[in-house]
């Protein structure tokens, strides 16, 4: 058996034309499908060969605004790069805001908030 990895996380957006423009923009990821969504609605994935992120909507934006209990306790997506100044760059011309940058022990990190308020890390182990 391979080791278990993170093959994608499912998150509800107001508008997934949008948020996969900008994450594509600041990561280079790139859509790997787009259709209807099970219930209703639509969906983008979007990421790599191996990960993604779902990006969904309920039917007519129905969903834009909701808030799932069983969502609550999400504190934010890490994204490991290996250029995190250029990431940084990349999410500053995308009119996002990087805060609370900081070295750590084992690299480097920041967050932003995507349109919808959803916090994104994102962290290099590469030597600066």
């Amino acid at each position: 058996m391979t080791h278990p990895f993170i093959e994608h996380v499912n998150l509800t957006v107001s508008d997934p034309d949008r948020t996969a423009a900008i994450l594509s923009a600041i990561f280079g990821w790139h859509e790997r499908w787009r259709g209807p969504a099970q219930g209703g609605g639509r969906t983008i994935h979007l990421g790599s060969d191996v990960a993604y992120v779902a990006l969904y909507t309920g039917p007519d934006g129905t969903h834009a605004d909701a808030r799932y209990a069983k969502g609550e306790p999400l504190n934010h997506v890490g994204v490991q790069v290996d250029d995190l100044d250029a990431v940084e760059l990349r999410v500053k011309a995308a009119g996002l805001t990087p805060f609370s940058q900081s070295d750590y022990a084992r690299g480097r990190r920041f967050y932003f908030l995507d349109p919808d308020g959803i916090e994104y890390e994102v962290v290099s182990y590469a030597p600066a």
